[in-house]
């Protein structure tokens, strides 16, 4: 299986083309990077035969000046809220006190249909949304797998031309991946947008969405991404993103997905992941 770590640097460069109609998840599959433990942790698994819309979600555990502030990931910028960090990325942010965050070393991500080796987007160190939204049991086999409501985290963009160049690929790549496979054309993404942190990180976001994503069961349907590119404090290119369900009670809205990208930071210079750490 393709290693999802490199998957992590960006995203398909084949994109945005349109292809041609949705067809389900698929069973996570465990990543390791190598020279590294990581614990693979997999939830939502909805196959083909049940969810015409999406794939495999792998889970691998794995100042007020112009300049960007570096964060303190014991002080949220949001009074009540988490910090989310990510070492190898050198970056941080907030989300709201009931959102769950994962360890750094967790890579959560979606896989290709047709070819379960092929990572097609993913993003590590994750926070989620109601974790168990949605369960079911796809394929039959006897047991049930959660489906998270959404999704926010950060990955890199190495090979990325500027920031455009990353929200533009990685917003309609998550959309895709994660709600309309194979079909390109259910998937729309708005012109790219120069946006300031509150931490002064500047760069570009990029919103997308699906339409008409087939709903099988009551687990499937349309969703939605924000990806917000910008570099760290060496140079190297970041998107940030969110991704999730819509239509559907209890969506994450565009204030409170934008409230969360207001809080990006920098985190001190990234750092390559212990190869001892679990």
């Amino acid at each position: 299986m393709q290693n999802p770590y490199q998957q992590d640097r960006f995203g398909p460069p084949e994109w945005p083309p349109p292809l041609q109609r949705p067809q389900p998840p698929q069973p996570p599959q465990p990543q390791r990077r190598p020279g590294r433990r990581r614990t693979v942790v997999t939830i939502c698994v909805l196959t083909a035969v049940a969810v015409a819309a999406a794939t495999a979600v792998v889970y691998v555990r794995y100042r007020g000046e112009d300049r960007p502030v570096a964060a303190d990931p014991s002080k949220p910028l949001i009074a009540g809220w988490k910090t989310v960090v990510n070492p190898e990325h050198g970056t941080a942010f907030d989300v709201p006190p009931d959102w769950e965050v994962a360890a750094p070393t967790v890579f959560s991500g979606y896989t290709d249909r047709k070819d379960p080796d092929k990572v097609l987007i993913g993003h590590s160190a994750p926070a989620f949304y109601k974790s168990k939204w949605c369960s079911i049991d796809a394929n039959g086999d006897g047991r049930t797998e959660d489906v998270k409501l959404a999704s926010v985290g950060t990955k890199g963009a190495e090979g990325a031309k500027d920031t455009v160049d990353v929200a533009e690929r990685s917003a309609p790549t998550w959309v895709y991946a994660a709600h309309t496979q194979p079909d390109k054309s259910l998937v729309s993404w708005d012109k790219p947008v120069e946006y300031r942190t509150k931490a002064g990180v500047r760069g570009t976001y990029v919103k997308a969405r699906s339409a008409g994503a087939p709903q099988p069961n009551r687990c499937a349907g349309d969703g939605r991404a924000v990806v917000f590119g910008f570099k760290n404090s060496k140079g190297g290119f970041v998107a940030w993103d969110f991704h999730g369900r819509t239509g559907v009670p209890g969506a994450v809205g565009d204030d409170l997905v934008m409230r969360i990208l207001s809080t990006v930071r920098l985190a001190g210079d990234p750092k390559e992941p212990d190869p001892a750490a679990p």
